[in-house]
């Protein structure tokens, strides 16, 4: 498994993570950033063998959905999971 397969991997268990947590809603969250960013960072440390500033985290998975948005990308985790590893 790749580093990309294992990050889109995560992605998608944060999603399915943050689904449940906003079940009620349909898993609608006008904060998904931050709250996406305070699932991962803690997750996304370890393997990427430093520590991750959760508002940063939370800023740049904004980013990446509106560049994903613009590029009609359909596969969000392995989107962001790509665009991570190149921008690391």
């Amino acid at each position: 498994m790749t580093n990309e397969d294992q990050l889109a991997a995560l992605l998608r268990e944060a999603g399915k993570a943050h689904h449940l947590a906003f079940l009620d809603v349909n898993g609608e969250d006008p904060e998904w950033p931050a709250w996406y960013a305070g699932w991962l960072a803690p997750r996304l440390g370890p393997l990427l063998d430093r520590p991750l500033d959760v508002a940063q985290l939370a800023v740049q998975l904004a980013q990446l959905e509106d560049e994903r948005k613009n590029a009609g990308a359909g596969d969000w985790p392995r989107y962001y999971a790509a665009r991570m590893l190149a921008s690391m």
